[in-house]
């Protein structure tokens, strides 16, 4: 059995490995699976790098920070999800120009969903230096603020966290990608050395990890999936089942975990427009990438399930 560990944020666009570990799809793949959420983008960036965990799911835009801002030589290796995210805001906002001068709530303030926020604000007239950016850290942290203090106005929020944030009776905006539009933001990354010292493991596990993904999907499933969402999350039954019916629209989860390439250079545009250092220019998308062991992990569970 190969233990591996892996870091992510809480959050529902864990659900095919939350599946794949209780399903056992993992252990299929003779894997043993170490699961870290992670308090914030830092903890996961560098813990990632030193080698303290071997595979990351979060906002693909993380693997480009590490890639252009620590030099981190990072392979990109499977897609996830548009990051079923939402604008929350405190109930007093009834437009987006009245963010003018308040306080914004962000994980990393230079990557993924900050820049997302910077962007929505940018295409509705406001500077950088009109608002506050305050880093607090992971989605329910961000959450627990906003519900704590009125002066934090505004913060992206996913799933369930969205969910549990109008429950408190902060209000929503607007989905993320009706902004911005297509987004990529879930995806498998890993430190490119490390995949190719280990190509069958990575296989394995993304294998698995397709799997817990089918499994999730399947509507026959719902009622488990539900049951998962509330064991693995600490939810209500409430809150689980409607987190459950937005990750199942459609362009939520991506099939078979494929990866979003337009929704990725949407990410590098959405990048070069907000930092100042990128100058707008936007480097090419394919030097992050490494799919060809997605690839052969979608073969591979196609012909063993048959």
């Amino acid at each position: 059995m190969n233990a591996l560990k892996v870091i992510v944020f809480e959050g529902v666009q864990n659900l095919p490995i939350f599946a794949a570990q209780e399903q056992g799809f993992f252990k299929d793949q003779a894997i043993d699976i170490d699961l870290t959420f992670t308090p914030n983008s830092w903890t996961l960036r560098d813990g990632l790098a030193a080698g303290d965990y071997q595979i990351a799911h979060t906002a693909v835009d993380n693997a480009i920070a590490m890639v252009e801002q620590a030099g981190k030589d990072v392979a990109i290796v499977l897609g996830g999800d548009c990051g079923f995210n939402a604008l929350m805001v405190q109930p007093y906002i009834t437009q987006l120009s009245d963010l003018r001068g308040k306080n914004i709530l962000v994980d990393a303030p230079d990557t993924a969903f900050a820049l997302v926020m910077i962007q929505i604000l940018r295409l509705n007239g406001m500077k950088k230096n009109d608002y506050t950016v305050t880093s607090v850290g992971a989605t329910p942290l961000r959450l627990k603020e906003m519900q704590t203090s009125n002066a934090a106005a505004a913060s992206i929020m996913n799933l369930p966290f969205r969910v549990l944030a109008e429950a408190h009776g902060l209000k929503n905006m607007g989905e993320a990608i009706d902004f911005v539009g297509p987004y990529l933001s879930t995806a498998g990354f890993t430190m490119r050395a490390w995949a190719q010292d280990h190509e069958d493991l990575l296989k394995r596990y993304i294998t698995a990890y397709i799997h817990g993904l089918r499994w999730s999907l399947d509507p026959r499933h719902r009622a488990e999936v539900i049951a998962t969402l509330m064991a693995r999350l600490r939810l209500s039954e409430a809150v689980a089942t409607r987190a459950y019916e937005i990750a199942m629209q459609p362009g939520g989860f991506s099939a078979d975990g494929a990866f979003d390439l337009e929704g990725f250079k949407n990410v590098l545009r959405l990048r070069a427009a907000t930092q100042d250092s990128w100058n707008g220019a936007e480097p090419d998308a394919m030097k992050y990438l490494e799919l060809g062991y997605w690839t052969q992990a979608v073969s591979a569970l196609d012909q063993t399930t048959r």
